[in-house]
């Protein structure tokens, strides 16, 4: 089968289609024929040579780590799922395939209405969100800031944040301050001057943030507007948890959480932003993309 991959760690120029074998389910495992996958900064980090914790990188190295296609064939032991379902899901480091092998755990069915496109992108950032206002306890009378809330993982934080009784304020440039308006966020510029703005805008004050951008300055603001610090979160910014007593956020992805939010999707609480799709043999395109660190929503690569 085909898949994108490198042969040894650099720039998006590494990535290649090479010839891999095509994988058999063992059981418990589905055998799914990729239609979809989600292009990220996580993939990127991992072409530039970071290995992520219990991994091992061999070369040519598969990337992506969240996947939509159809399940071509099941492991014995699997029940729940057949041949020809339409499935979305996530699997660590080899999405970027034609054909990928799954545990059954890590998949759930694809909302009809949903595109191709929107479900290879929706696992990770969805559930990130999720866990993360889970994280922060966040509900009804809530007023939530959110960082980079028009890049994946903050426009679902968005709408999530909204349809929990919350009210959100969302940093973003001001080309995507009406995108945020019509998430349901009330948008603020990012940049000096951000507490300032954000007070005018909540002077009830601020009782959760959502660090997603990392950089110091969304950390920096953060403080200076939540007085429990307990409420705020980044899912960037690691090396400065234990100073600034905040907390780190890693996604705890679940099969139960990803139904959840993909009912959510059926009904129509919640959209997934595609800022740009590329075909597989353009996946250092979609990387380049994804590091200008400008996206709206999504990147996504599409696969037959």
């Amino acid at each position: 089968m085909k898949a994108a991959a490198f042969r040894a760690f650099g720039g998006p120029e590494v990535m290649e289609v090479v010839e891999i074998a095509t994988p058999t389910p063992a059981p418990g495992q589905l055998r799914v024929r990729v239609r979809a996958a989600g292009a990220q900064a996580y993939d990127c980090a991992v072409r530039e040579g970071w290995t992520p914790p219990g991994q091992t990188l061999s070369f040519p190295q598969v990337v992506g780590n969240d996947f939509a296609g159809i399940v071509d064939a099941v492991g014995d032991g699997v029940t729940g799922f057949a041949v020809g379902d339409e499935v979305l899901g996530w699997a660590l480091l080899s999405c970027y395939a034609e054909y990928l092998v799954v545990p059954a755990e890590q998949a759930v069915a694809k909302p009809a209405a949903m595109s191709w496109e929107a479900a290879g992108a929706f696992s990770a950032s969805a559930q990130t969100a999720h866990t993360a206002l889970q994280a922060l306890h966040v509900g009804r009378g809530d007023t939530v800031l959110v960082h980079a809330a028009a890049g994946g993982v903050g426009t679902v934080a968005v709408q999530l944040a909204k349809e929990w009784g919350a009210t959100v304020i969302g940093t973003a440039s001001p080309r995507n301050h009406d995108y945020l308006r019509s998430l349901g966020a009330v948008p603020v510029a990012y940049g000096p001057g951000l507490v300032d703005r954000v007070r005018e805008l909540a002077p009830g004050g601020v009782s959760a943030a959502l660090d997603a951008v990392g950089g110091g300055a969304a950390l920096d603001a953060s403080v200076a507007l939540v007085e429990n610090r307990e409420r705020i979160g980044t899912l960037v910014d690691f090396d400065r948890v234990e100073e600034l007593g905040v907390q780190a956020i890693f996604s705890q992805r679940s099969a139960e959480r990803l139904a959840e939010l993909t009912a959510l999707y059926d009904e129509k609480k919640l959209r997934i932003e595609i800022s740009k799709s590329f075909p597989l043999d353009q996946a250092a395109d979609a990387h380049r993309e994804v590091e200008t660190g400008h996206v709206r929503g999504k990147v996504v690569l599409t696969i037959g």
